[in-house]
């Protein structure tokens, strides 16, 4: 906020702010380091720097987009807002092609293997506590896990401690994982190509993305007037 003082006549005069300092050189800077190590990373493996170029790219997109599947749950709840949330479901739609011609193209190549449920979780106990429990937990810290690296690098210190225990979290749910499998001896695992085939599998989850995205323009226009 502009400062404000007391003229002698007693009228309050507002002084100029101070012009912001360039962050330019501090962008170039970290622009040549960021090369650097890419170089340096170059010495021992072919595909660190790829790694490195993808990690960067990505934190920057995430950045400037305020990308964070905390906000696509609570904004529709808080303020009426669905256009984290249509992001995100576009993202789904985008992933789920790109994953669904991954395990279709391995699968094929190898029609024995079990690879078509491999990451497929059981849908018991375990899950559904932890999901309630991530869920209150995120929408707490402000973020989620990527959301949480993202506010991490631009300094917030919520996020930091939140980062701090969400690893010690996942530690602990890694030691305790045994204990927890232990509910999901009888829970179903539901691999939607085991349902409908392959390719009735990815226009059954693309329907259902769809009706969500129009569900989530429907709300915003109840709450907001508008879905811009």
């Amino acid at each position: 906020m502009s400062e404000v003082n007391t003229s002698v006549s007693g009228e309050r005069v507002r002084k100029p702010r101070k012009p912001k300092k360039s962050q330019i050189p501090y962008a170039i800077l970290v622009t040549i380091l960021i090369i650097a190590f890419g170089f340096y990373l170059a010495g021992g493996s072919n595909k660190l720097p790829v790694y490195w170029g993808f990690g960067i790219a990505f934190g920057y997109i995430l950045q400037r987009s305020r990308f964070c599947f905390t906000a696509a749950f609570r904004d529709p709840c808080i303020t009426g807002s669905t256009s984290v949330t249509r992001a995100v479901l576009v993202a789904v739609a985008v992933a789920s092609v790109g994953f669904w011609a991954i395990k279709y193209a391995s699968v094929m190549a190898n029609a024995e293997s079990n690879f078509s449920m491999t990451g497929v979780a059981p849908i018991g106990l375990p899950l559904a506590v932890g999901a309630v429990m991530f869920g209150i937990g995120m929408v707490i810290a402000g973020g989620c896990a990527s959301g949480t690296l993202m506010r991490v690098g631009e300094g917030f210190a919520m996020q930091m401690l939140s980062l701090v225990f969400f690893i010690a979290g996942s530690f602990w749910g890694a030691h305790d994982m045994n204990f927890w499998s232990k509910f999901n001896e009888n829970a179903p695992k539901i691999f939607l190509p085991d349902v409908f085939g392959w390719f009735g599998a990815i226009v059954v989850q693309g329907l259902i993305i769809v009706l969500l995205y129009i569900a989530a323009v429907k709300w915003q226009e109840k709450k907001m007037g508008s879905a811009e």
